[in-house]
């Protein structure tokens, strides 16, 4: 079994889903299940929404949207018995008093659609028909699309700042400006999380990209998506003086194929004027494409984005 193959795995284990009626159980604070919520942009989708310990409407609370809602806070609900384990860390911090006070937005995904719903869009839309051509055929070749390519990551963020985030400001005793509304997701989710931030800079303060999947597809050869994001976002990137970007990436499975790529959005988050004070990276030698590893690290995005 070669070392791609056994990458490919990984990659398609971690977009599929637990039982869409098994509720996430915690031990610190509550979860709120929105089943299958209905969109007029996507397909309808679960929310589960943590609430911390003594969450109370008579205060106010920052909001952290989060991807791959299924795979957060229950490892017993999951496919790989892994859990970002997000309540654990969240509350630890609240405790220490290293985080204002917050909530947490889980939008699960679908194994058949998160490709899609994760990949910005115009980029690709940038990108030559040889180009698309050629992406299509790699994905369907690994049997993860049957025809041809097309993101939808526009109606996914549509659906998020148009339709959940008013109903999220409704429900719950929240701030509601940028400020204090985060998002945060790994692999794929690093990718539409930071293509959030780009497209919506007056919604999103700040966004977590943990393990950002830079490739968009399996190679990193003969693959014109990384420069695509790269000329993306030498355009669209928000004011550094608004806005807080949190990428960081290991070295192990398929997170190898990360590190030269992640040095290149360095170079050009320097040259945008971004500094210490609103953009970090951090390296994870050892460390491997997993729930595991992202739930130790998780603790270092959440009180950059969240620091009182």
């Amino acid at each position: 079994m070669n070392k791609l193959f056994i990458l490919l795995i990984f990659l398609t284990s971690f977009c599929q889903n637990a039982d869409a009626q098994t509720l996430q159980k915690v031990d610190h604070g509550s979860i709120d299940r929105i089943e299958a919520f209905k969109s007029k942009f996507i397909e309808d989708t679960n929310i589960d929404v943590w609430l911390p310990e003594n969450y109370n409407s008579k205060n106010k609370y920052a909001v952290l949207y989060m991807h791959d809602g299924q795979m957060l806070f229950d490892a017993q609900t999951t496919w790989n018995k892994q859990a970002w384990e997000v309540e654990e860390v969240a509350t630890r911090l609240l405790v220490e008093s290293k985080v204002r006070d917050f909530i947490v937005i889980g939008i699960w995904s679908n194994g058949n659609t998160r490709h899609a719903r994760y990949f910005p869009q115009k980029p690709f839309e940038d990108l030559t028909p040889a180009q698309k051509d050629t992406i299509s055929k790699t994905l369907q070749e690994k049997g993860r699309i049957t025809t041809n390519f097309q993101p939808n990551s526009d109606a996914y963020l549509k659906f998020i700042t148009l339709e959940l985030k008013p109903l999220i400001d409704q429900k719950y005793s929240v701030y509601k400006d940028r400020k204090n509304t985060f998002m945060a997701g790994s692999s794929m989710g690093g990718l539409i999380s930071l293509y959030a931030i780009c497209e919506y800079p007056e919604v999103f303060g700040g966004v977590a990209c943990l393990s950002t999947h830079w490739p968009g597809i399996f190679s990193v050869e003969k693959n014109p998506i990384p420069d695509a994001f790269l000329n993306y976002l030498k355009i669209n990137l928000p004011k550094p003086k608004t806005h807080k970007i949190y990428f960081d990436n290991g070295d192990q499975t398929l997170d190898a194929l990360y590190p030269h790529l992640q040095k290149k959005v360095d170079e050009l988050m320097m040259y945008k004027g971004f500094s210490a004070n609103n953009w970090t990276t951090k390296f994870f030698p050892g460390k491997d494409h997993s729930e595991k590893s992202w739930s130790e690290r998780l603790a270092m995005p959440l009180e950059f984005l969240l620091k009182k």
